[in-house]
């Protein structure tokens, strides 16, 4: 049976680092407040003329070099993401353009944080259905340039950063790979994480009103967002588990949206997962929604955590409301 399988990996973020300390100079916040609440200790951001699609293609040139290919031989790219450089056209194609491949489809995924394991659904199914056989995945965010540096917007502004990762699919004979992916949204809950202007759901795409009323700026509930997260997480990591006929322990590495280490360790917690199974890396990029997991899933091969044979379970959740979980054989 014909599978597809992660063949490299890459990650790129900006060079500047911006500290719990450095927005308590700008809004009324402070470092212990919060790593208590989050677990954030500092993020990345990009500089004002670099945008998603730029971020996208410096990962993905260390993903398809870490694979051994040449990007020509990339045939189809998804690139998650709820930041891209313009409303329309797609940042996939931006980044098609920059990577040099006319001709090859380039799908932009809006599935937000749960973007990455969304694209990596969908490219599963075309290698494994054979229409396409080197598929480029790639999570990019630029956060900073829609965040509100005031107290209004401080509960999500401490929260993001910017940075991409990226991960190259080729097809395998062998007894690895992706063994499932397992998707679910629920819009109910929409208007609990949103940036709800501009839109086309309003009389005009834009006005002044929208702009004094700060409604272009990203809003959570964030303990409603919580109550589910901790709720869905296990469910959609025991479907993964269930569907392929897996226990807990069997896996090898869990590596979860870096969106608040509050929620990774109840998680955790709930489930009777052992702390040194779980990666993390959210105190030093913050939440970089589509990009945290290629960017967590790189490091963590880097550091020589996850070895061939064993097993890696990805699981995420955020705005849509959207949970999915991808269960992966290395």
């Amino acid at each position: 049976m014909t599978r597809a399988r992660i063949a490299g990996t890459g990650f790129y973020v900006p060079d500047r680092i911006v500290t719990n300390d450095d927005l308590a100079r700008m809004f009324d916040t402070s470092d212990e407040w919060i790593r208590q609440r989050t677990g954030i200790e500092r993020r990345r951001y990009a500089p004002d003329d670099v945008g998603c699609a730029e971020l996208a293609f410096r990962a993905s040139l260390r993903a398809i070099e870490n694979a051994g290919i040449e990007p020509s031989q990339i045939d189809c790219i998804l690139l998650a993401t709820l930041s891209p450089d313009y409303h329309f056209p797609g940042s996939a194609c931006l980044l098609g353009h920059k990577l040099g491949l006319p001709g090859v489809p380039a799908i932009d995924v809006r599935a937000q944080c749960s973007g990455f394991i969304y694209s990596l659904a969908i490219g599963d199914h075309f290698v494994r259905g054979g229409q396409y056989r080197k598929v480029l995945i790639v999570g990019s965010e630029k956060h900073s340039m829609a965040l509100e540096f005031s107290d209004r917007g401080r509960d999500v502004t401490v929260l993001f950063g910017d940075g991409a990762g990226a991960a190259l699919l080729v097809p395998t004979e062998e007894d690895r790979g992706i063994l499932s992916t397992h998707l679910h949204a629920d819009g109910e809950f929409a208007q609990s994480l949103w940036l709800e202007c501009p839109g086309s759901a309003h009389p005009r795409w834009i006005t002044h009103e929208m702009l004094d009323q700060g409604r272009t700026y990203p809003r959570m509930k964030g303990k409603l967002v919580y109550k589910h997260a901790v709720e869905k997480l296990p469910q959609v990591i025991e479907e993964a588990l269930a569907h392929n006929r897996m226990g807990l322990e069997e896996v090898d590495l869990f590596i979860f949206h870096q969106a608040n280490l509050r929620i990774i360790e109840s998680v955790g917690q709930q489930m009777g997962i052992p702390k040194e199974k779980i990666y993390n890396n959210i105190h030093e990029y913050a939440n970089t929604t589509a990009a945290s997991i290629p960017i967590a899933l790189h490091e963590a091969l880097e550091k020589g955590l996850l070895r061939p044979g064993q097993h890696v379970l990805l699981a995420s959740f955020g705005s849509g409301f959207t949970w999915a979980s991808a269960l992966i054989r290395w």
